[in-house]
């Protein structure tokens, strides 16, 4: 019996044809069976999220079986060259490791692929459709995910701009529970930064753009408020947070603005998050006591430093990995 996966993942195909291969996860032990009827094989497990869908089955001929699949997914295609990757046997054992490992995410080390590989495969087994050969191959790679997890550092920091602003801030704050942010600006990494920290607990966004409709739009997709740009300085004695990313030629945020609304702060701590190139935010109010001040420079390094130590760890999964898979395959 031959161990075979057919998929498609972020890395190969756009979100308008991933959705086309989705499958609920009330659906998935069905998808199992149909899975099954099409190749023509002896046992299969479908894995479906919003970054890929997998076919993985055991048959007596697997590159038959995954040609038959093949053809029997053809009218999702549709003129789609180099959709599918194929893995038979031990790379087929050890792309599933690397899923389940978090190596294959589009975040890298993100944890939530393991819940779903298992969701995926208690689905098969409950529609029948599994049998000793992915019973015990989905069993063992789930102890390697395991593994890798408990012995590696792979899921921790962040190498976005975004997310390492998000973990400055909370170490800042201790958590951003209740804490308002404000931006200024309302371009896409002003957006995805501020969406990171509302992910993360920030209770509300004030948004204030020199385009008053782009940030009325902005506040409306962050269920937060706009304000006119010439309004934001009373405004920034109530915030914890704030994004910058205006597009002007020069300055915008001085140490005289930040001082004017000390006291009214009582002292709080502030953060500000300048990304704007040129500079939106005078080097001087990084020098008030409770100010942290962090412009796209230092965010990157950051960011920088954090994929050099993601790298490492990479290196130190696939390396328990390929040890693991010594013990997986006959």
């Amino acid at each position: 019996m031959e161990i075979a996966c057919l998929g498609l993942n972020h890395k190969t195909a756009p979100v308008e044809v991933r959705e086309r291969f989705a499958v609920g996860s009330t659906r998935l032990g069905e998808a199992a069976r149909n899975l099954l009827e099409t190749a023509g094989a002896a046992e299969g497990v479908v894995v479906s999220t919003c970054n890929r869908t997998e076919f993985y089955l055991a048959a007596e001929h697997a590159g038959e079986a995954v040609r038959r699949l093949e053809q029997g997914l053809a009218d999702k295609v549709c003129g789609h060259d180099g959709l599918y990757y194929h893995h038979e046997s031990a790379q087929a054992v050890r792309h599933l490791c690397k899923v389940v490992s978090g190596l294959d995410s589009m975040l890298l080390g993100e944890t939530e692929i393991f819940g779903q590989v298992k969701q995926a495969y208690h689905a098969a087994h409950e529609a029948g459709t599994t049998g000793p050969i992915l019973n015990r191959l989905f069993q063992k790679v789930f102890g390697v995910g395991k593994k890798v997890r408990t012995q590696t550092t792979i899921q921790e920091g962040s190498t976005s701009i975004g997310n390492v602003a998000v973990e400055l801030a909370e170490k800042i704050f201790g958590h951003l529970k209740n804490s308002e942010v404000m931006v200024l600006g309302a371009g896409e990494m002003s957006r995805l930064t501020a969406k990171a920290l509302v992910s993360r607990g920030a209770k509300s966004v004030i948004v204030a753009n020199r385009t008053h409709e782009r940030a009325l739009e902005l506040a409306a997709e962050m269920n937060g408020r706009a304000v006119r740009f010439d309004d934001w300085l009373p405004v920034l004695k109530d915030v914890d947070v704030v994004i910058s990313s205006t597009g002007a030629p020069h300055t915008v945020i001085h140490a005289k603005d930040i001082e004017s609304v000390r006291r009214a702060r009582k002292f709080r701590p502030l953060f500000l998050i300048d990304i704007a190139v040129p500079r939106d935010i005078e080097h001087a109010v990084g020098e008030i006591e409770e100010v942290y001040l962090y412009d796209i420079d230092a965010l990157e390094q950051l960011a920088d430093e954090a994929r050099a130590r993601r790298s490492l760890q990479i290196a130190e999964c696939e390396k328990i990995i390929e040890a693991e898979l010594v013990k997986l395959l006959p």
